[in-house]
C-alpha cells in the first residue's frame, strides 16, 4: 500500500491518485495528470479535500473531456469534408466509377443504383443557338 500523498489543500487522507492528479496540475503538468487518470472513466476523488480542491479536480476533468470530445468531432469533420472534396472531384472529372465508389464507402448499406446517362455540355437552347450561330458565321443557312 502506497503512504498518502499531502495534497495541495493540506489534506493527508489516503487518497492518493487524487492528490497526485491535484499536484500534477497544480505543476502544469497535463500529460501527468492524464497518466494517473484525470479523464479515466473513473476518475479519482478524494471526498476529504476542501471543496474548492475537488471542484478544481473536477473542473479540469470536465475541460480534459470537452477537449477530447472536440477534437474527436474535429477528425470527423475533416474525413467528411475530404470525402465530400474527393465526391466533387470525381463529378467534375465525369469519372462516376469514382463517385459511385466514393458514395458506396461512405454509406455500406445503401442500394447501387445505376449510373445516369452522362449530360450534354450543352442545354438542348444554348446548342440550337450555337448551331445557328455557327451557321450564320460560315454564311450557309441553318439546319
Amino acid at each position: 500500500m502506497t503512504a498518502p500523498v499531502s495534497c495541495r489543500c493540506g489534506c493527508v487522507a489516503d487518497a492518493a491518485a487524487a492528490h497526485a492528479i491535484v499536484l500534477a496540475l497544480t505543476a502544469d503538468d497535463l500529460d501527468r495528470a492524464l497518466e494517473l487518470g484525470l479523464a479515466g472513466p473513473l476518475a479519482p476523488d478524494c471526498a476529504q479535500c476542501a471543496p474548492e480542491c475537488r471542484q478544481r479536480l473536477r473542473t479540469a476533468r470536465d475541460a480534459r473531456l470537452r477537449a477530447l470530445a472536440a477534437r474527436e468531432r474535429y477528425r470527423a469533420r475533416e474525413t467528411r469534408l475530404q470525402r465530400r472534396a474527393a465526391e466533387r472531384a470525381a463529378q467534375r472529372t465525369g469519372a462516376p466509377a469514382a463517385a459511385a465508389a466514393a458514395a458506396e464507402a461512405s454509406a455500406p448499406q445503401a442500394p447501387v443504383a445505376t449510373a445516369a446517362p452522362p449530360r450534354p455540355a450543352l442545354p438542348a437552347a444554348a446548342a440550337a443557338a450555337l448551331a445557328r450561330a455557327k451557321a450564320k458565321a460560315a454564311g450557309r443557312p441553318p439546319d
